[in-house]
């Protein structure tokens, strides 16, 4: 899935994926909401669900990744395409590009490389880039990404357990979603549990803002979201996935946040060797915060990630130290099997009334030493 080229508006290779994967599983049910949204429930469930019953639980991740779009073909040399995403200027001139053109089943990409940027180009930066070999198949919406040398173009697993990849944002998230509705789907008392995909995340979140709008999931649900955030010295890659209390703009629901966490702690007792962290992921914006501004429950789970929208050494080049180079992102396999363990531990355990409450915590230290305030 990682492979697979994707763009703000233009999802529809990993929508099919999605597609024939639900296809395969009879006991599930997957619709698209009036955005073009994907919702994966088990078939049958009600809708809405009956009075009374477990609120249900989402897993949220989104289909696209920054990339090209074809706005046009100048001739048959020449294409014009505008960025979707968020990318510094200094990574685009004289960068190499894939285009892959509108037939569906031929994904062997016409290399291009970079000749022009016009940075103040609006809706979105625009490029002009000359073909390698002239073509007369590529039109208007055809999608574009960066071009990487040999099998880096693909997706591949390095001696250090490190997966990369042209689109880890957010199509392991992906990924993820779909394995734990795999593992929990068969499982009575888990019929509760959805994953909704959503569009166009990287040009301001609009899927999930149009699910808001359009109620495509009940207004009492529970939002996991699934993330790829830029990873730091104190959030390193292979140290574990993360339960993300907030991003840049907001913190995210805390209730459902402290209820994920305690899940973890206690899951670490018993699971020997089992690693997660606990952090703000201050460096993007997540749709955990979409949905919290517009009254869902939300929070996120994301995995560390490096090459951070494919920019290679993102400070070094922002300080002068590094000429700005394009990679595909990467991510620890050992992060990515956590986050789906993460995942089917959470919302099995989310209901869960033997988990110590934190309020009752507090009553206890209240209670054994009060004393000290008590005149």
């Amino acid at each position: 899935m990682t492979a697979l080229p994707t763009a703000a508006g233009h999802e529809d290779r990993v929508i099919a994926w999605v597609e024939v994967w639900a296809a395969r599983r009879k006991d599930l049910a997957l619709r698209r909401d009036k955005a073009g949204n994907l919702i994966i429930e088990r078939a049958g469930r009600p809708r809405p669900p009956a009075k009374g019953a477990v609120p249900p639980v989402y897993v949220t991740a989104h289909l696209d990744h920054p990339a090209f779009v074809v706005t046009r073909a100048l001739n048959t040399r020449t294409v014009e395409l505008e960025f979707r995403g968020g990318v510094h200027d200094a990574y685009f001139p004289g960068a190499a590009i894939d285009i892959f053109d509108h037939r569906k089943h031929h994904d062997r990409p016409h290399r291009a490389t970079i000749e022009r940027l016009d940075a103040r180009a609006k809706p979105f930066k625009r490029v002009r880039a000359a073909l390698k070999v002239p073509s007369g198949a590529i039109r208007r919406g055809d999608i574009g990404r960066w071009a990487f040398p040999g099998r880096l173009s693909e997706s591949c697993v390095d001696e250090r357990g490190l997966f990369h990849a042209p689109a880890c944002d957010d199509l392991a998230a992906v990924a993820a979603a779909l394995s734990m509705l795999d593992v929990l789907r068969p499982r009575r008392g888990m019929e509760h549990v959805g994953v909704l995909l959503t569009r166009a995340e990287e040009v301001g979140f609009i899927g999930a803002i149009a699910a808001c709008k359009h109620r495509s999931v009940p207004k009492n649900s529970r939002l996991i979201c699934l993330e790829n955030s830029r990873s730091f010295a104190e959030s390193p890659i292979g140290g574990g996935p993360i339960v993300r209390v907030g991003d840049r703009m907001s913190v995210f629901d805390p209730r459902l946040t402290n209820r994920i966490s305690q899940i973890m702690s206690e899951h670490e007792k018993t699971r020997r060797g089992f690693r997660w962290q606990r952090k703000l992921m201050a460096g993007g914006r997540c749709e955990a915060t979409t949905f919290s501004s517009y009254g869902y429950e939300s929070t996120c789970l994301c995995l560390p990630l490096g090459n951070y929208h494919n920019m290679q050494d993102i400070d070094g080049v922002a300080a002068g130290r590094r000429p700005a180079r394009v990679g595909p992102e990467c991510i620890a396999v050992a992060d990515y099997h956590g986050l789906i363990e993460m995942l089917i531990i959470a919302i099995a355990r989310l209901d869960d009334d033997n988990l110590p409450d934190l309020k009752a915590q507090m009553e206890e230290l209240h209670e054994k030493y009060g004393f000290v305030v008590r005149a």
